[in-house]
């Protein structure tokens, strides 16, 4: 079974969790793990799926998981996992999360999926093997400049130190673009920039778990992922600005002036 393989039964099955699990939200314990920054057992439930699948197919694989499994330490292959990206949505019956899940190697992102199980959507990818949703190849949209372009972005609420400067940028993006989107879902918004529905994506204050899942789907549709100043290590950085190759540097040039 390939990594891919290993990554989509493993998705699938967090996703079924959170598609069974959504019609019950009302009766859900809540805990909050950090201001604005919320858990549910239907989190945890999901990850223990997810890693069960990880831990079966692939033992000797590190593992980091947003709410805390852990597997082999000392391993080239590391799974991140994001359980339930988008738990705020999800508490409120916004049906607009997903199941986010990467695997690195020692040369960056090897593999990604990101699974919608209210629209039973799965985008995924392989590094050099191009970006697919449900199995269909997928790419970026080719829009060429700013003021045609729908691009999305979260807010940092875990940073909220840096909220001026993100302001500051919001604002001319807001001025300059067809439109500005804000769902909740960093991995959704990663996996509708590398099909097209959105041009770009643009965010701060973000863990390794955010954007494993769904950058190299971006950069395996022919777009350019970075961090908000240029650099390539994006899972350090906790910043990412994504787009199509004609928009990825005009997008960088408002970041890097603001951000």
């Amino acid at each position: 079974m390939s990594f891919d393989e290993v990554a989509l039964e493993a998705a699938r099955a967090g996703g079924e969790i959170l598609r069974r699990r959504f019609g019950e939200r009302r009766d859900l314990a809540i805990e909050t793990k950090a201001r604005h920054d919320y858990v549910t057992e239907v989190d945890r439930e999901a990850e223990a799926a997810i890693v069960g699948v990880l831990r079966r197919r692939t033992p000797a694989h590190a593992i980091l998981a947003e709410e805390g499994s852990l597997g082999a330490a000392a391993s080239d292959h590391r799974w991140i996992v994001d359980p339930l990206d988008g738990t705020t949505n999800f508490i409120h019956g916004v049906p607009t999360f997903a199941v986010s899940i990467g695997l690195t190697d020692a040369q960056g992102l090897l593999a990604g999926v990101v699974h919608d199980p209210c629209r039973d959507e799965t985008f995924h990818a392989v590094r050099g093997g191009g970006a697919f949703l449900d199995g269909a190849p997928i790419r970026c949209a080719s829009v060429p400049g700013l003021d045609a372009a729908l691009i999305a972005t979260g807010f940092p609420f875990r940073e909220m130190s840096r909220l001026p400067g993100y302001l500051v940028a919001f604002e001319r993006f807001v001025r300059v673009t067809a439109g500005v989107r804000r769902a909740g879902s960093a991995s959704l918004d990663l996996a509708y920039t590398a099909c097209g529905r959105y041009d770009g994506f643009f965010e701060i204050g973000l863990f390794p778990w955010d954007l494993a899942g769904g950058c190299l789907l971006v950069a395996e549709a022919g777009g350019l992922v970075t961090d908000v100043q240029g650099g390539r290590d994006v899972l350090a950085a906790g910043s990412v600005v994504a787009a199509g190759a004609a928009l990825h540097g005009a997008m960088l040039e408002v970041t890097r002036a603001t951000l």
